[in-house]
């Protein structure tokens, strides 16, 4: 079993700079998106630290059983996710340090969506800090596999019976969560089995906000195999629709 994956990031139409970074590194099947804030390009820095701490942390601990950062996590977790949780963690502390040894950044922060495709295993750990998402196409359907760290999201964890009029006056935007914000960070983990022909979709709001999900099954679907075809197509698709904010898209394709 392996994989084909692709990825594009674009400014949109209403933004001077990109804050968005992706990353594909194949050699350790680790895909990213982070989505960064902050004034003064300082979320670009915020995106930008977090993926090359990851990349930096898997690098280090490439030949390693985890015996040295297991612990840091909970002992329940596979090596695979520990290493994964502990990568964000390491990516955290790094920016919080940042922003607060340098003024001129000082409040920055960027939200995180990672998947570790484990090929043996057949599995895919996926770990969300934020609101970026992660969905997975299978079998003509589409799924959303993270949960939105948002104001809105918790309200309705603790009053789900709110009315759309209600949920309306809310603030849809405002995250409750993100990378940079303090020492510590609590990190989602989400883990499925994978099937040869599923397509997985890392994306910033960019995207998921100005696409619905069945435009984003469309496209994926139109561009069959195509990966690189269907982040274009998702990138494209998000201008057309107001291009509001930076847009970024990671596709893994699973393959026999």
């Amino acid at each position: 079993m392996n994989f084909i994956a692709a990825g594009l990031s674009d400014v949109g139409l209403q933004r001077e700079h990109n804050e968005d970074s992706y990353c594909i590194l194949s050699k350790h099947r680790l895909f990213i998106v982070a989505d960064g804030m902050g004034g003064h390009r300082a979320g670009d820095l915020a995106s930008r630290l977090a993926i090359a701490e990851m990349g930096a942390f898997f690098d280090a601990t490439s030949n390693d059983d985890g015996g040295d950062w297991l612990a840091d996590d909970d002992s329940r977790l596979t090596a695979g996710q520990s290493r994964l949780v502990s990568a964000v963690k390491v990516a955290n502390r790094r920016i919080f340090q940042t922003s607060v040894q340098n003024r001129s950044v000082q409040g920055m922060g960027t939200t995180i969506v990672g998947a570790l495709f484990e090929r043996e295993e057949r599995k895919i750990q996926i770990v969300h800090v934020g609101d970026s998402r992660a969905y997975r196409v299978r079998s003509g359907a589409i799924t959303q596999l993270t949960r939105d760290h948002s104001l809105l999201n918790d309200y309705l964890l603790v009053m789900p019976n709110l009315t759309d009029a209600q949920k309306q006056r809310l603030p849809s935007n405002v995250i409750t969560r993100a990378l940079g914000m303090h020492d510590a960070v609590a990190v989602d983990l989400y883990a499925e089995g994978v099937e040869p022909g599923d397509v997985y979709v890392l994306c910033s709001d960019g995207l998921s906000g100005m696409v619905s999900d069945d435009r984003i099954l469309d496209i994926v679907h139109r561009a069959g195999e195509d990966v690189e075809t269907a982040a274009k197509g998702l990138v494209a698709e998000a201008n057309r629709n107001g291009g509001e904010d930076n847009i970024t898209a990671v596709l893994i394709r699973i393959t026999e």
